[in-house]
């Protein structure tokens, strides 16, 4: 069998450090005491990135008008035992289209900016659907809101 030599790296002299470039140049303790500083300043960068996202309560802030309506969805009743809960919210988005002047035309000037939209939140889609496809409630109570781009927003009503 053949002998296996091990070779120990020795750390270069500080005149050895001094020749080499500062990529190849290896870590000193001066150099690991910045180590931890850098790390320090990444959380810090990564806070103001989560600043510049948007939060709920400048949502808040922005809404420019707010409305509560008791929608009626007798209609939904009209259609096959199946296809009630369906037409149940599609009742809700005209409903809320109209009353709420939601334009859903694009001009040909408009056509580069983005249209408003209408979002039903995820409370509403629960109620509706809550005893099931074939028996939806006959009317829903909602809060509706609208913020300085056009977008409406429907929530369920507080009941108290």
């Amino acid at each position: 069998m053949a002998k296996e030599t091990k070779q120990v790296k020795q750390a270069p002299k500080d005149e050895e450090l001094a020749d080499l470039p500062d990529e190849e140049q290896p870590e000193t303790e001066a150099a690991k005491e910045q180590a931890p500083a850098e790390e320090e300043q990444k959380p810090a960068a990564e806070e103001a990135a989560e600043e510049a996202k948007p939060k709920k309560k400048k949502k808040d802030e922005e809404i420019v008008e707010e409305r509560f309506y008791t929608i009626p969805l007798q209609k939904a009743l009209v259609r096959p035992p199946k296809k009630r809960a369906p037409r149940a919210m599609q009742l809700i988005k005209i409903f809320v289209t109209k009353h709420m002047k939601l334009e859903m035309k694009v001009s040909e000037e408009e056509e580069e900016e983005e249209l408003p939209q209408l979002v039903v939140s995820k409370e509403v889609n629960e109620k509706v659907w809550d005893r099931g496809i074939e028996k939806p409630p006959r009317k829903i109570k909602v809060r509706t809101t609208k913020d300085k781009d056009g977008n409406v927003t429907v929530y369920l009503a507080e009941t108290q």
